[in-house]
């Protein structure tokens, strides 16, 4: 096996087959090359003793503005590397760095932020990911509104085609020329979803046809069941339940969904379609409560606008999601797990190597402990939090 190995024992080890008790995870370089059924020590191995947690996947986070006081809009190697290091200390390993509505000159910016980055070895960044700015202006929230637009051809055909970091892009199914939008995206392997609109079954599900897959924060900025005059109407929440394969997002703070609607997406859409994010901001992972954006504030636990006209974000991170979805919740910690990493990895097509705990898999590897407290984080063998050191 070579000489630089790291043995992470005593633990819970969360597999593809289940939680094996007492277990351990061996680490070579930033793969796993080993996992055992128990905790006997290997000669010549750094040693981290899990002391009874659950050692399992490291997050994999779809949507996320920004942290640490940077947010990914500016587009700079700075402030990419600032949030990231920032949302790593809280078990984030895998990251889909995410624009709100931006111009393209902004977007641009950020690919070629996004590229060379990508470009380094054990790099976290698995691809860009555009929120808008294609989206019903009725339903822009916190988004800039001078960059929200019906979708532009010319526009998005140049930025997909002139790069390959692009993996997701969301638009609302309403807007005209929405359907040719998300036949090429998919056409070119960008994952189109839709977010901040005010759909009805109808458009959802001809967006479903044009290859519309995932709904963005779902529940957030998008209408449900409602009247209109003596008529009853479903609203973009209903009619993606209503299509089964569909897979949804959920901001897992207890703020922006309420944990009894959790507990529900969680029932009806199951684990393997249901995935936790942050969507978090600027403001997030940081000690200043910095907002990136100067109309935000930091009030209850989230972002808002200073005129409070909308909910702007989330201050959540990776840890907070899995803790509130089993205590508050109430969901088993495998499940939370698995919608924070393996069913990331599956809907983003990263599953070959990336959001389980198995033999030649990354060694991206999260503890926590039995109260659900994050302890440990390793990103690609790179150890860059470790709380479990004797006092």
């Amino acid at each position: 096996m070579g000489t630089t190995l790291t043995q992470i024992i005593n633990g819970n080890v969360l597999t593809p087959s289940g939680w094996i008790k007492d277990g351990s995870v061996v680490v070579e370089g930033n793969k796993i090359v080993e996992i055992q059924t128990n905790s006997q020590l290997i000669e010549g191995a750094q040693v981290i003793d899990a002391k009874g947690g659950s050692i399992v996947p490291g997050g994999i986070d779809l949507h996320i503005h920004g942290g640490g006081g940077r947010d990914y809009m500016e587009g700079t190697e700075d402030a990419f590397r600032k949030a990231i290091q920032s949302h790593m200390q809280h078990g984030t390993t895998s990251i889909y760095p995410t624009l709100s509505s931006s111009s393209v000159p902004m977007i641009e910016a950020a690919i070629r932020t996004t590229e060379k980055l990508m470009a380094e070895p054990d790099s976290p960044i698995l691809g860009l990911h555009l929120e808008g700015p294609y989206f019903n202006p009725e339903m822009a929230g916190g988004q800039l509104p001078e960059y929200i637009t019906p979708p532009i051809k010319a526009d998005y055909e140049r930025i997909i085609t002139e790069t390959s970091v692009l993996k997701r892009w969301d638009s609302a199914p309403e807007l005209p020329g929405t359907e040719e939008f998300g036949q090429y995206c998919t056409k070119h392997g960008v994952m189109a979803a839709i977010a901040h609109t005010k759909a009805e079954y109808a458009d959802v599900w001809k967006a479903w046809q044009n290859g519309f897959r995932h709904a963005t924060h779902f529940y957030n900025a998008m209408t449900g069941f409602h009247k209109v005059r003596e008529y009853k109407h479903e609203g973009t929440v209903e009619s993606v339940y209503a299509i089964p394969d569909m897979t949804v997002e959920m901001i897992g703070d207890g703020i922006h969904v309420p944990p009894t609607i959790l507990k529900m997406i969680y029932l009806v859409k199951g684990v393997e379609r249901t995935v936790l994010i942050t969507d978090a901001l600027a403001c997030s992972a940081s000690d200043s409560n910095k907002a990136f954006d100067p109309r935000v504030i930091i009030e209850d636990g989230v972002c808002k606008l200073a005129d409070h006209s909308a909910l702007a974000g989330s201050i959540a991170t990776m840890d907070r999601l899995v803790k509130t979805a089993v205590m508050k919740v109430g969901i088993p910690l495998a499940d939370v797990i698995r919608m924070t990493s393996e069913t990331p990895a599956t809907i983003m097509h990263e599953e070959h190597h990336i959001g389980t705990l198995r033999k030649g898999y990354d060694a991206s590897i999260v503890i926590y402990s039995p109260t659900v407290d994050l302890q440990f984080v390793m990103q690609m063998g790179h150890i860059v939090r470790n709380d479990l050191f004797t006092a």
